[in-house]
């Protein structure tokens, strides 16, 4: 924050509570009487007369003290601009000291699950149900509570894996995170858009469902030529580059002409963030096996 925004902020809040302490006592000086008396204001409204009575002692100290607590408040945490307040409290400084609280309680925990196999680990309902907590902080945003993603975001409860779904490939792809990038118009940036149609025809043919014959016929060579080399030659993917398979019934970005058509043209780029420096080894070993579990019954 600005030195000028920080005074800005400062002068308000000082000014409504030194504002507050000036009104109480303004109002108090200006009673005639420190006692409650017959003695009226002079208003009137609907028969009924306005006393001219004083504000109770009580209700006057408690204003007092709460302007004295105010300013004591203020002094010792933040809310002045870029006061620090004397205790050096903060939100982040706070949130810090429970997590490490949480982890010195909870690590043991984890720790008793860390050399047990995935697979096998993958059958301990205890660590599933930690296995599922952690997926619902940490990758539902995405992959959905269900972890049955959405486009643009791999259904993990499938068979069909970009990177692989064995243990050790899983625990590589929560650790360390993967990138993906489909490049427009595949390795031909040159293709021209009947070309497009052609390679568009061809991928789907490989389910019986091009538009055009002719067009996925000719698209066969236009497909060795700019998708080959990362889907292979027969379509089937390739691990390795995280290139999916055309030829089953799993679509990242939709199956249809339009949709593929859009990802030969624009090409695609994925992210998944890398977990290793938020989440411990142990943490990472049951979250891996929950995710194994989801498509290995």
């Amino acid at each position: 924050m600005s030195t000028f925004w920080s005074i800005w902020i400062s002068v308000i809040v000082l000014g409504t509570i030194f504002g507050c302490w000036w009104l109480l006592w303004a109002t108090r000086k200006s009673q005639t009487t420190d006692t409650e008396t017959e003695k009226t204001t002079g208003h009137s409204f609907d028969g009924i007369e306005e006393y001219d009575n004083p504000l109770p002692k009580w209700w006057f100290y408690l204003f007092i003290a709460t302007c004295v607590f105010s300013l004591g408040y203020l002094a010792l945490y933040p809310g002045l601009g870029n006061w620090q307040g004397l205790l050096g409290w903060s939100q982040e400084k706070q949130w810090e000291e429970e997590m490490q609280q949480a982890e010195a309680r909870y690590n043991e925990i984890y720790a008793q699950f860390g050399d047990v196999p995935i697979p096998e680990l993958a059958q301990n309902e205890e660590a599933n149900e930690m296995g599922q907590r952690l997926f619902a902080n940490n990758c539902a945003v995405c992959h959905g509570s269900a972890a049955r993603g959405s486009i643009g975001f791999p259904n993990l409860t499938d068979d069909a894996w970009l990177h692989g779904g064995d243990p050790e490939t899983i625990v590589q792809t929560i650790q360390g995170g993967r990138q993906g990038n489909m490049p427009a118009k595949g390795m031909m940036p040159n293709m021209t858009s009947e070309q497009v149609d052609q390679v568009v025809n061809y991928v789907l043919s490989f389910s019986g469902r091009e538009q055009d014959a002719a067009a996925a016929e000719a698209g066969e060579e236009v497909f060795s030529q700019a998708c080959a080399s990362c889907h292979g030659a027969d379509g089937k993917g390739n691990y390795a580059f995280g290139a999916p398979n055309l030829t089953d019934d799993t679509w990242l970005y939709g199956s249809t002409y339009d949709w593929i058509e859009e990802t030969v043209l624009y090409g695609r780029q994925n992210e998944m963030p890398a977990q290793g420096g938020r989440l411990s080894e142990d943490k990472i070993h049951i979250l891996a096996a929950y995710v194994y579990s989801l498509s290995n019954d």
